[in-house]
């Protein structure tokens, strides 16, 4: 169980290929679902974020302990 938890909106980090990707929290995920082309396994136990790059504007899914909130 995952002791992070955002809501929409929130800014927040993630490392993607070595480099540090500041965008915003879309939504929470608590359930199976397909999202940036792939199969999401999420439970509300084990929730996952779909979160938006500020300078790509495009979408990603990561777990809860790989995203930091910015200050």
């Amino acid at each position: 169980m995952s002791e992070k938890s955002f809501r929409q909106g929130d800014d927040v980090t993630w490392s993607s290929h070595g480099q540090t990707v500041h965008g915003e929290v879309v939504e929470k995920t608590t359930e199976d679902t397909e999202a940036t082309g792939r199969t999401v396994r999420a439970s509300k136990g084990d929730p996952q974020y779909r979160v938006r790059s500020d300078k790509r504007g495009k979408d990603a899914v990561h777990e809860p302990s790989a995203l930091e909130e910015e200050p």
